[in-house]
């Protein structure tokens, strides 16, 4: 089992920066594949960027060059710096993780999910 705990959300105006945050339990954290999801109300769960043991990520067109996600391994945390924030980011954000060496970006393929957190953007 797999526990994963996101923070770092808030309030922010466009243009500015956030950093979420998902620490994770468990001592083979490493291999898991982790991603970030996000749901603005209304919409669909929408996949934002996934990144893999070997460090490989793939992200979403509408993130890319403004996000970038990192993990610690020895922290077993996994992290997503947000620049250039948009209005249309807001969301809660999700992070989610899997057993996987593979880069997934569908919603269903993930196993465990952290509770969200939310990221306001204002204009």
């Amino acid at each position: 089992q797999v526990q994963l705990v996101e923070s770092g959300g808030g309030l922010v105006q466009a243009g500015g920066s956030l950093r979420l945050s998902c620490a994770a339990s468990g001592r083979t954290f490493s291999r898991y594949a982790v991603a970030w999801f996000r749901q603005a109300p209304g919409k669909d769960r929408e996949f934002v960027v996934a990144i893999v043991r070997s460090g490989s990520t793939y992200y979403a067109d509408s993130v890319k060059g403004r996000f970038t996600i990192s993990r610690d391994n020895a922290k077993n945390t996994v992290y997503l710096q947000m620049n250039s924030l948009k209005p249309e980011d807001t969301a809660v954000y999700y992070c989610a993780a899997k057993a996987s060496y593979r880069l997934l970006i569908e919603a269903g393929s993930y196993d465990y999910w952290g509770q969200g957190t939310q990221v306001t953007v204002s204009s």
